[in-house]
């Protein structure tokens, strides 16, 4: 049984933004794709600042 800590879960959380920002780049979409690639560097430092930006591109979209 695998055991999750907090270091395996921060890196989940930079996985998660940088599939996001791969998924962004093949959408057409660079600008939410740099924004994310840039999240998910600072999330290696900021627990929780590359799901926020995610979070908050997604709630901006549905609020156009």
């Amino acid at each position: 049984m695998v055991s999750l800590d907090r270091r395996s879960i921060n890196r989940l959380s930079v996985l998660s933004t940088l599939i996001d920002s791969a998924l962004e780049f093949r959408r057409g979409r660079p600008k939410s794709g740099f924004l994310l690639f840039g999240a998910a560097a600072l999330s290696a430092r900021l627990p929780g600042i590359g799901t926020g930006a995610s979070l908050a591109l997604r709630a901006m979209r549905r609020l156009r």
